[in-house]
C-alpha cells in the first residue's frame, strides 16, 4: 500500500515505512521531525524537470508525462519500491504545498499503474 504525506505533517505509525522522494530536502523541517527512513533523491524529478515545471499548473499534464519518462528509466529503483510497499505500507513523504499537483503523487500513480498491469 503506498501513501502520500507532506513533509510538514506529523508522522504516525500508521506511516509504516518513510520515504522522502524529494531531491532537496524541506525547507525547515529537521531529520528528527521528519522521521524518514530513507531517502530517495534519484526517483524525484531531475534538476532540470523541476526548473521547467516551476509548479505552474498549466504545465501539469505535460509535466507527469516527463516525469513518467524519467521514472520508466528507473526500472530497479522502482522495482525496489514495489518490494518494499509489498511488505507491508509505504509513504510518500514530499514537500510541496499542493497536495493534488506534485511529483510524489505522479510516482505513486506510476507505480500503481504497473502493479495493475502485472496482473
Amino acid at each position: 500500500m503506498l501513501k502520500l504525506k507532506r513533509a510538514y505533517d506529523p508522522p504516525s505509525k500508521s506511516d509504516g515505512l518513510r520515504i522522502l522522494v524529494e531531491r532537496l530536502w524541506p525547507r525547515g523541517v529537521t531529520k528528527e521531525k521528519a522521521k524518514v527512513d530513507l531517502w530517495l533523491k534519484e526517483v524525484a524529478p531531475s534538476a532540470e524537470l523541476r526548473k521547467w515545471y516551476t509548479h505552474d499548473l498549466s504545465k501539469w499534464e505535460e509535466f507527469q508525462r516527463r516525469y513518467r519518462d524519467e521514472l520508466a528509466k528507473k526500472g530497479e529503483m522502482i522495482k525496489e519500491i514495489e518490494q518494499m510497499a509489498d511488505k507491508g505500507p509505504v509513504t510518500f513523504v514530499y514537500a510541496a504545498r499542493d497536495e493534488t499537483h506534485n511529483s510524489a503523487l505522479v510516482l505513486k500513480n506510476y507505480i500503481e499503474s504497473r502493479k495493475r498491469q502485472k496482473r
